[in-house]
């Protein structure tokens, strides 16, 4: 458990984050400059310690092992969190599955869209239920859903957009629903002081290639996601934001 200097600081737990050009690995660090204590995670342990092993100097950084795939990984990562600091305090959902930006729509198999959807959307899910006990115990609780505009139904760049009319199917239809479920969850949370909020960081660059298309550095992808995390209390819960500014449904 922690010491009594350790429980005054935020206990963060990021998904997803065992790519170092990734925008997981962006918000650990800066979580970590921030001053929280950070639970970088990825699929595979020793890829989370490689990847943690980066930050090194950026504040406190550890790696876990958790595949929101996996109920058993997943629950095994509560426990350990459970065990060692009795609460979480931030949460963010980063793990994504399903980018296909060639593909048709109606040549996407379903095996490839059944797997966006368990990565993007049920394990947002299952990652949710493990955690809520200890985002309720922190008594300032933090969701962050990363989402996308893709799936906005309201947006000109959403799922009817013009650059991908037919395409990208199972990543938008996951992340749209990714938004319906970060609003069910806020409702469900909402007593406990646990905001829940899903957060678009735009075209951002973490992929070579990227920036040169007109992706924004993967820092200012990451700010926003920061933003939703530490918000303080009375703030909005149930939303949709890019940058701090709300986005269409």
């Amino acid at each position: 458990m922690m010491t009594t200097k350790e429980s005054t600081k935020r206990v963060a737990l990021v998904t997803g984050a065992g790519r170092e050009q990734g925008l997981g690995f962006e918000v650990c660090r800066q979580l970590a400059r921030g001053g929280a204590t950070v639970l970088l995670t990825a699929r595979d342990e020793a890829k989370a310690r490689a990847v943690s092993s980066k930050l090194a100097g950026e504040g406190e950084v550890h790696a876990l092992a958790l595949d929101v795939d996996s109920d058993a990984s997943v629950g095994a990562a509560a426990d350990e969190v459970a065990h060692r600091y009795g609460r979480l305090d931030v949460l963010v959902n980063n793990a994504v599955g399903g980018f296909d930006p060639h593909t048709p729509s109606l040549e996407v198999p379903l095996g490839d869209a059944r797997a966006a959807l368990e990565t993007t959307l049920l394990g947002a899910w299952r990652t949710i239920r493990a955690f809520a006990p200890l985002l309720r115990q922190s008594g300032r609780g933090r969701v962050v859903n990363v989402s996308s505009e893709a799936g906005s139904f309201g947006s000109p760049r959403g799922l009817g957009n013009a650059d991908y009319p037919d395409t990208l199917v199972s990543y938008a239809v996951a992340k749209a629903a990714l938004n319906a479920l970060t609003v069910k969850f806020a409702a469900a949370l909402r007593s406990s002081g646990v905001l829940v909020n899903a957060v678009c960081p735009g075209f951002v660059a973490t992929h070579p290639g990227l920036a040169e298309l007109g992706a924004r550095p993967v820092p200012e992808g990451a700010a926003g996601v920061i933003w939703a995390a530490t918000l303080p209390e009375g703030g909005p819960s149930g939303g949709f934001f890019r940058d701090g500014e709300p986005l269409p449904w």
